[in-house]
């Protein structure tokens, strides 16, 4: 299963599912990202980190051991 951490910049992906445990997960559900919402990868740092995504209407960055326990699949047009 594709990650947010490996999205190339500039697609647009679906959560599928988040796969954290306790305060991790729920601090990224704090965030709006729950399963089925759609992101948009804006940026992504030279080093990788962080990602910068669009998610419901506003920009977030995340550390890249965030994005990567969120699976996502690809939206189809």
């Amino acid at each position: 299963m594709q990650t947010l951490k490996t999205t190339k910049t500039g697609s647009t992906v679906r959560v599928a599912k988040i796969t954290g445990m306790g305060a991790v997960k729920r601090r990224i559900m704090d965030m709006g990202i729950t399963k089925g919402v759609e992101i948009f990868v804006r940026k992504v740092a030279p080093l990788g980190d962080p990602v910068e995504v669009t998610v419901r209407g506003y920009e977030l960055s995340l550390r890249r051991e965030d994005a990567e326990i969120i699976e996502v699949e690809e939206v189809s047009a």
